[in-house]
């Protein structure tokens, strides 16, 4: 079955724009596992704009499931990384001006950064896992920095159409099977929603989506419990028609 991890950090950016003790992160991440979500993804940016670092402390200790802990490859994160010690990490590029991350990691400009965490990840049992472009030299490079786990930036899938979408589908495709071959675990995320996760979850060597901000979205209309079933049930129809096609 396909992991749904659902990442809660715009509950975080809710709470912030008030500075409230509302709605808290940690709550909605109970909500989401009692729904069915396999795990709870956060990401601690460098300027804490949604996710903050008690909220990481609490979720440590309260997630009943998996918690994946998305952190830039700097020496800053990699001391929450040691502290918090989280199932697994995803690193992820990261800028101060951008909205939210706009693409895969620079595995070559980053190398050192990503072996110096591929070695502490793997000194303390946790799994590491690189956000990237579906390129085929970037999964290779990732297999020999040190990565378990590739998680495909599906951006450019989600947000275009037509035959452009159906390549960036086959480049999902490829990349995909790629990594399987390699002994990656493959997983993917970035502006999936309930609407265009279909087609991604049919890929065979998929084992894992980190969805947030269509969840939430949805949990405003849904409710919480409603959206992620909702995400269940369409990765659910995706899987089943592996076997039927």
């Amino acid at each position: 079955m396909i992991r749904l991890h659902v990442n809660i950090d715009h509950v975080a950016t809710l709470r912030n724009q008030r500075d409230t003790r509302y709605p808290d992160p940690v709550l909605a991440a109970g909500e989401c596992e009692l729904a069915g979500a396999d795990g709870i993804t956060a990401h601690l940016r460098e300027d804490r704009r949604h996710i903050r670092d008690r909220d990481v402390e609490r979720l440590r200790e309260s997630v009943c499931g998996w918690f994946n802990l998305e952190l830039a490859a700097t020496d800053e994160m990699r001391a929450v990384a040691e502290r918090i010690k989280p199932d697994s990490v995803t690193l992820v590029p990261e800028r101060r001006e951008e909205r939210t991350t706009e693409g895969g990691l620079d595995v070559i400009a980053g190398a050192a950064s990503i072996r110096a965490m591929a070695k502490q990840c793997d000194g303390s049992g946790v799994k590491l896992s690189l956000f990237i472009e579906p390129e085929v030299e970037t999964v290779r490079r990732s297999l020999d920095l040190g990565a378990r786990q590739v998680e495909f930036h599906t951006g450019r899938y989600a947000l275009t159409s037509g035959v452009e979408r159906e390549s960036e589908l086959e480049r999902l495709r490829e990349c995909a099977a790629l990594a399987a071959g390699l002994g990656l675990e493959v997983a993917a995320g970035h502006a999936l929603t309930f609407h265009n996760v279909l087609e991604v979850a049919r890929i065979s060597e998929l084992g894992e989506v980190n969805i947030g901000h269509a969840l939430v979205s949805d949990a405003v209309l849904l409710g919480l419990r409603g959206a992620v079933r909702r995400m269940r049930v369409a990765l659910d129809r995706g899987e089943e028609a592996r076997s039927g096609a």
